[in-house]
């Protein structure tokens, strides 16, 4: 009977150390740790522009008028922006109505009559006419209108010019005319006498000044 006891309570200790060990084996599992979240992709780079500013763009140049009249001044300004050469032009002290307006192939208002200019600044060999008839001279602004008061003011937009390559305005001169540019006259629109020059002052002067038209009227 004491045998008997004695190997009851072995059997029943060893039981019990199996389920201790049992027990400690699961609290010893290693607990997994999630993997990290994937970082957030990075932001795709902005597209690439299909509409590039033109070549130039943000470029100004400036055109102060002389005139044998004393009372007779002016200025022209011009910027290249994305819709194409934008021209503004003010004169004052001169005979009310309309006055032929062109850019002039030389930037050279050194003789008296202003011939030195030469004719208008017409790379593309056009016929003139006036805005907004194309193909034109690149040179041909219509007319100014001015007013009783003898100012006038001209705001226009062209493509047919640039501060670069073969439609440069760079090294040319603008010429306002004693009449009106009828639109239709070749090659000058019988806009009579030179009244005003002046020489484009900003860029490269005296570029592109090829014989583009010799008719001096």
């Amino acid at each position: 009977m004491k045998g008997s006891k004695v190997i009851l309570t072995l059997t029943a200790a060893l039981a019990l150390s199996g389920l201790v060990a049992c027990k400690s084996e699961k609290t010893t599992e290693v607990t997994e740790t999630p993997a990290p979240a994937a970082t957030e992709a990075a932001a795709p780079a902005p597209p690439i522009s299909t509409n590039p500013a033109p070549p130039g763009a943000g470029q100004t140049a400036d055109v102060t008028l002389q005139s044998k009249d004393p009372k007779v001044s002016g200025t022209v300004h011009f910027t290249s922006e994305a819709a194409g050469v934008h021209v503004v032009a003010d004169v004052k002290g001169v005979k009310p109505g309309q006055h032929g307006f062109h850019l002039h192939e030389k930037g050279d208002c050194s003789s008296p009559d202003y011939k030195s200019a030469g004719g208008h600044f017409n790379p593309g060999n056009a016929a003139h006419a006036c805005d907004p008839t194309n193909p034109r001279h690149a040179g041909d602004f219509g007319n100014i209108t001015v007013g009783a008061d003898g100012t006038g003011h001209l705001d226009m937009t062209t493509t047919a010019l640039a501060f670069d390559g073969p439609n440069s305005l760079l090294g040319k001169a603008v010429i306002l005319h004693v009449g009106q540019d009828d639109c239709k006259t070749q090659p000058t629109g019988g806009a009579g006498d030179r009244l005003a020059c002046g020489a484009v002052t900003n860029g490269a002067m005296g570029t592109d000044m090829g014989a583009m038209g010799t008719e001096h009227k």
